[in-house]
């Protein structure tokens, strides 16, 4: 399983909207978000190396016929599963590109003029257009507001003289779940978010310290 794929959101969940646990690996680096019946499924294989969250979760099970106990698991908000440790997929690989998490980097701020909106006021707009040979990845692309992007159109920013008013980059793996997860636990959010990088725009954003957000209103103060 892709680790940039997170879980289907928390609020979907038949047991009554629990938030998403965090899995590391076995050394410590974030790799996805976990639905909680994953996490029992780790708990009851013993594939839980450590925990690190404060808070946990108990989820009970059948009851046993000869002892008449019903059995439970209780899961943390931060596991380490075993044998998850991958080499290759370390903090430089590039997560998946799509709109909801493009708009969460950006801040939903248009990179033109500079306004703030919401995700249906803004679109994805590639600097170097792809008419002229420009790529769609995470490099190549910001956040625009409709009426910028078609007073652009298919020019560079230098072509339409547009400036841009912040520089795209790569969110590492621990942005990247942050940026995907709009439930994040207080204890989950301190721990990706020391292994944000430094160049993220989440350092100078409310979210990693505790104030509103724009799309992510869980974590107003």
């Amino acid at each position: 399983m892709d680790p940039f794929l997170p879980a289907p959101p928390a609020d979907s969940d038949p047991a009554g909207s629990l938030p998403l646990i965090l899995a590391l690996d076995q050394n410590g680096v974030p790799q996805r978000w976990l639905h909680w019946q994953t996490a029992c499924f780790y708990y009851a294989r013993n594939l839980v190396a450590w925990v690190a969250g404060d808070n946990d979760f108990t989820f009970h099970g059948g009851i046993c016929r000869r002892t008449g106990e019903r059995s439970h698991i209780t899961a943390n908000s931060i596991i380490a599963v075993r044998g998850q440790a991958r080499g290759h997929l370390d903090f430089s690989q590039v997560p998946p590109l799509n709109n909801r998490e493009l708009f969460r980097r950006d801040r939903h701020i248009c990179a033109y003029c500079g306004h703030q909106g919401s995700a249906f006021r803004l679109t994805r707009d590639h600097i170097t257009p792809v008419s002229q040979g420009g790529r769609d990845v995470w490099m190549n692309v910001v956040t625009a507001c409709r009426p910028c992007n078609q007073k652009k159109g298919g020019r560079t920013p230098e072509q339409a003289r547009m400036q841009l008013l912040y520089a795209p980059y790569v969110p590492n793996r621990a942005e990247f779940l942050i940026l995907c997860n709009r439930h994040i636990l207080a204890d989950q959010m301190d721990f990706l978010a020391r292994h944000v990088s430094a160049r993220s725009r989440l350092h100078a954003d409310p979210l990693l310290s505790g104030g509103p957000v724009p799309g992510h209103p869980q974590l107003a103060a």
